[in-house]
Order: structure tokens, then sequence, then C-alpha cells
């Protein structure tokens, strides 16, 4: 049998890696689809009257199969990938689609499931059995189960497209981030740049090829830093185009008819369901409802950042001016990351240089395991007996106080070729509650994080520690989910819920008494410095106007590509340029985008969705106020939030969760805030 669809003889019956092959794939699917499609024959040819047992649950169990091989393979696609496994998506990705629309348009299927709706006050369901029945009837109406015939074949068509092109999308991101290559020969162009930036770049270049220069990358932990420090602005300027330009270049990477036909095709899809636009589509199933809230939402802040970012972009402006010492220097977008980083110095005496030697990568590890165990009592324990698919990943089996087992947790932290830029959390196998067995999650979170050096560990940047808290964050809400059904457990909640874990867990990187916990030199040990906390305290809305507009920009072209007709959208350039220009107060950039590479609308899961991190923020301001009134460890309030919050998935309505946990709706100000856009 293949190895993908044996019960895996590992510890906590965790994915063999070490065992399997991309061969193995293809194979795998193709008999996982035939042995579910064999249940859920079973179902339809069940003569007994339908039951939400014989029919909802039936199906929602249906596919495991299906699932592991699925979640394995896309999970490599995205942090351990290589031509084969590009090669095979191109198969795969269409095969999964196709069973896909195989369930949701077989109506024999569906009027069992609407039978079961239509009579649902008969069965005496609980809780999280109505929210299943109706997650399950609502995906059959909104994939298409009402549709006829014809449009039932389109539908198909347009799944399996949009499957196909979304991995094209991101295998173009992930060819142009591996081919860039900035080589720099001459030292002086290094002028700047922190030491162990210089010897990260070294090392890159010797492992190319290039010894005796220096190579730098458009992975997060090269561009960024040379963006911020670097002294030699063509170099900046060089690095920040190549970045900018992903996918918007004529070429074999060229991603502009691919995010147009994306977009058309979903405003196709939603229209064919009724709907007036993809946005209102995907809305229906969030806690925003419909584009409009989301717009008059946006607005409320856009209105309250706007002077800010206006104030601060003039003030930015005048230092830059003042530093060139050239009264006829302009600012642009390479320029920004580097002067705020002076300015930020100036005013506050902190950078992240001073802070990386507290940020030991180990210890920042160590430190969110114990903001854990205080707050919900978790034992992380190492584990070298897991298999992984790369030696860079650390594996850890999760404990609660009472020493029984609660997830298997993988931690994957350095950029390399294989793996696609930026950080997410991920998983191997969701919890659910299997007859007696409550079936344990496999959690996993991977991050591109600066790697260390000859000389030096990996030091984190101040951005990479609250990420890390952020995806950690994601991850509690795997661990610790604990309900019936798996298609309920977890992060399966609306999608614009689904960062209030992970954002509120960045607030304790902030906290004094949090980071005395693990913040100490890498190399004298001595704590991080009271002084030094508070200067990251006092600069953390440094500059907040300015990155609020630029992250409602974002927000704001995802909205605008999904809620009316994309096929508007002629030139993407002046399309976004009209739809963030009072958002941006620096000189457009010819030749750029944002579209084109935008990997988490055009490749994720976050289509007309984007905004969901600015609404989550209200949610996780409003709760950490909460902890701040009860002290930021406080058991009782922790306790509050796993059992309201963490434990309970998509098993009811958002709203219902958080006020279950905080006893009151949230309030928007607490944001504004946080963020120093409102007066306390």
């Amino acid at each position: 049998m293949n190895i993908l669809l044996k019960k895996f003889a590992t510890p906590f019956e965790t994915v063999p890696f070490n065992e399997i092959k991309p061969s193995d794939f293809m194979p795998a699917l193709k008999e996982a689809i035939v042995i579910a499609k064999k249940r859920i024959s079973d179902i339809k040819s069940n003569t007994a009257p339908e039951t939400f047992s014989n029919v909802v649950e039936a199906l929602e169990n249906a596919s495991p199969e299906v699932e592991i091989v699925s979640g394995v393979f896309f999970n490599l696609h995205s942090a351990e990938t290589n031509d084969e496994i590009q090669a095979i998506a191109k198969d795969f990705s269409p095969l999964l689609t196709e069973y896909g629309n195989d369930i949701s348009l077989d109506s024999e299927l569906f009027k069992k499931i609407k039978k079961v709706w239509d009579t649902k006050e008969s069965f005496k369901l609980n809780a999280e059995q109505l929210m299943l029945l109706e997650k399950s009837y609502k995906s059959f109406v909104r994939n298409g189960a009402l549709l006829n015939e014809n449009d039932k074949n389109v539908m198909r068509e347009i799944s399996t497209k949009l499957s196909t092109l979304g991995l094209k999308f991101g295998d173009h991101i992930l060819k142009e981030t591996n081919d860039f290559l900035m080589l720099v020969e001459n030292v002086d162009d290094l002028k700047g740049l922190p030491a162990d930036v210089i010897e990260a770049a070294s090392t890159t270049a010797k492992e190319k090829g290039h010894e005796g220069k220096w190579a730098f990358t458009l992975q997060y932990p090269s561009v960024i830093p040379f963006l911020t420090h670097a002294s030699n602005r063509e170099l900046r300027k060089k690095l920040w185009m190549a970045n900018s330009t992903k996918g918007f270049k004529d070429g074999e990477t060229d991603n502009k008819e691919i995010i147009k036909e994306i977009a058309s095709l979903r405003h196709q899809k939603a229209n064919l369901l009724g709907y007036e636009s993809h946005a209102h589509f995907i809305l229906e199933e969030r806690m925003a409802s419909n584009p409009q809230t989301v717009f008059t939402f946006m607005e409320n802040i856009v209105n309250h950042a706007t002077p800010a970012a206006v104030k601060e972009t003039e003030e930015l402006k005048a230092y830059a001016k003042k530093l060139d010492g050239d009264e006829a220097f302009e600012l642009q977008k390479w320029d920004t990351a580097y002067y705020a980083e002076k300015l930020k110095n100036e005013k506050f005496q902190v950078n992240d240089e001073m802070l990386r030697p507290y940020f030991k990568l180990e210890n920042v590890i160590a430190g969110v395991f114990q903001v854990a165990t205080k707050l919900y009592g978790l034992t992380f324990l190492e584990r070298k007996d897991i298999p992984v698919y790369h030696e860079d990943v650390k594996t850890y089996e999760v404990l609660d106080e009472k020493g029984n087992h609660v997830s298997v947790f993988y931690a994957d932290f350095h950029p390399r070729a294989g793996k696609r830029n930026g950080a997410w959390m991920t998983s191997f196998r969701g919890q659910k509650i299997e007859g007696n067995t409550n079936v344990r999650p496999h959690v996993a979170i991977v991050c591109n994080f600066t790697k260390p050096t000859s000389s030096k560990p990996s030091l984190l940047g101040f951005d990479e520690v609250t990420t890390l808290f952020h995806e950690f964050g994601h991850a509690l809400h795997g661990m610790l989910a604990n309900t019936q059904y798996e298609s309920l457990s977890g992060t399966n909640v609306y999608w614009d819920f689904v960062e209030l874990p992970s954002q509120i867990m960045e607030n304790w990187a902030y906290e004094k008494e949090c980071l005395d916990l693990f913040a100490e030199h890498f190399e004298t040990k001595e704590k991080i410095p009271a002084d030094l906390i508070k200067k990251i305290k006092d600069s953390s809305s440094f500059l907040e106007g300015r990155a609020t507009l630029r992250q409602l920009s974002f927000a704001t072209i995802d909205m605008a590509w999904h809620s009316k007709n994309p096929s508007e959208v002629k030139n993407i350039e002046e399309f976004e340029s009209k739809m963030t220009s009072k958002m941006d107060f620096l000189p457009s950039v010819k030749g750029t985008s944002i579209s084109t590479a935008f990997s988490h609308v055009f490749a994720g899961g976050y289509s007309a969705g984007y905004y969901s991190y600015k609404w989550a923020e209200v949610l996780d301001a409003d709760a950490f106020e909460f902890f701040k009134e009860k002290g930021i460890f406080n058991r009782e309030v922790a306790t509050k939030f796993k059992d309201h919050v963490l434990s309970q998935g998509g098993s009811k309505h958002p709203m219902d969760l958080y006020v279950g946990f905080r006893g009151q709706k949230p309030n928007p100000d607490a944001l504004l805030r946080r963020a120093g856009l409102l007066s306390k």
C-alpha cells in the first residue's frame, strides 16, 4: 500500500516524511479519492431515513485520506518544494478540484443534505451539530448545488482553472525570488550595513559560487536590512525595484494576465451563484457580512490615520533633506525605511541592531513557550524521533499541566530555495473527536528569519520577534482546539476572526513582564534593560499613521479587484494608483505593482479578506485591554480566552465566542488608542 495511505507507524502517527517520495503523491491521491467516493456512494444509496448521523456526519468523515494526502502535498509545495513537486502540482491540484466539484455538485447527495436541513428541528441537535449542518448545507449551495447542469459544468471549469492559476502565480513569485541576486564587489557599497548582515551576505555569495563578494537576495532577512541600513542609494533602489516588480515584468514569470484572469473567474463564479461580485460572495460568510461594511470600516480608520500620516511624511521628508544636506532632495520609496530607521533612532534612541543581541532565536522560542505555560499551562518537549521534511525543522510534543498529550508542534524558521517568502501557520493533522478518542492536532509554523552565521547565532529583529509571536498565536489556536468535528476545529473560523489569536499574541512582545522572561544578551547574558523596553514601547506607534495607510492600501486594492467587474481593469498600474492615491504621499514609481506579487490574495485565501488584519486588530486591541486590566498573565482571563476562543474553533458564530470571552462586543476605539490615533 502507498505509504501515504497506511496508518503512520511513527510517534503520534506523525507524517513519515523520511519515507515519502514525490512520486507517491499522485497514486495516493487517486486511491484516496476512490476510497472517499465509495463512502459517499454508500451515503447516497442508504435507504434508511435521512438523519444528521447517516448524512451530515457521514459526509464529514468521508475523506480523511484525501485530506492527509493533499495536506502533506500542499504544505511541502509551500515549505520544501522542488521542480518535481511543482510539476506534480499541475496535475494534482486540478484532480483535487475535480473531486471537490464531484461532491459539491452532486444533486443526489445535496437532496439528502437538504432533507436533513429542512427537518433539522426533529433531530435535537446541539449547537456544534447545528453549525456543522448549516456549514454543510451552505457549502453545497455556495458551490453550485442549485445550479442547472449547464451552469454546473461552467462552475467545474472555473474551479479547475482557478486551482491551476493560483499555483502558477505562486510558482512565478518563488522563481523570481530565487533567481534574483545582487552582487556587491566594492566594500564601500556596504557602508551602513550591520556586521552580521554583511557576514550573512558573504556567506550567501560563497554558497552561490561568488566567494569574496557579497550577495543580497529578495528573501526577507536580506532585502529588509539592506533597505533599512545601506547608505548606497542606487543599490537600495536596485533592490527595491527588484522586489516591487515581481510578477510584473514581461516574460515567463509575468503575472499580469494571470491576476486579471483569476479576478475575472472569481467574478464570473460569483455571478453564476447569484452574487453581485466575488466580495459579496465571500463576505456573506464573514463577520463583516458585506462589502459596504468593509468600506465603511476602512474609511473610518483612514480618516483617523490620514492626518497623522501626512504629518509623519512631511517630517520624514524634512529629516531626509536635512540629513542629505540637499534642499532639492526628493524622498523616494526606496528611501523610506532608511531614513525612518535613522529618525526613529534619533527620536527614541532605539533600533534593530541595538535589539538583535537580546533576541537570539532559541531564546525567543523559549520565551513564547513560557508565555504559553503561564497563560495556558502548556509545556513543550523537543523530540528528535519525529520525522521532518527538512533538517532545519524542529519538533515538539505539547503537554498540558496534567502531563496529557495536547499536540505535536513543528517549527521551521529559516529561508531556503524551496520555501516561499513570508510566515504562516499550517497543520498536518486537525483535531476532532472520533468515537471516544480526542484526535490531537499536528501544527506547524513556517517563517523566514535571519539565519545564523559562522560567528553569530540567529539574532532576530524586533519585527521578526513579533512575527514569531503572531504565528505562535495561530499555532495555539490549532493546538488547543477541542471540538467534535475537524471542519469546525482550530483555525476553521470566519476569515476576519482567524487573526485574533495571532494578533493578540503580538501584544506580549511589548510588555516588560514578558520580555524579562527571555530577552537576554546572547553573549553577556544580561537581561534586556528596562529603559530599552520602554523605548520599544514608546516607539511602537512611530509612523503608525503611514503604516496603517499602507496596510489599508493593500486591503483597498484587494477589495477593488473583487467588489466589481475586474474586466474594467485595463492597466494595472493606473488601477492601483487610482485606488491608493489618497493613501500614498510619495512619488509613484513606474513599472511597479503590488497586485502581481500579492500572494495573500492571488495564491492564498485572503481574496476580499485582506481587510481582516485590521478588523482583527480591533478585536485584539480590545481583548488585550481586558488582559491589561487583570494582568497580562492572569490565568482567569487566559482560561476564558482558551475556553471561548482558542478551543472553540468555528463551532459558534465568532461574535458569540468573543462576547463569551469579553462579556461585551469589541470597542473599535481600543485600536485607535493603541495606535496613538485617538486620544486616550
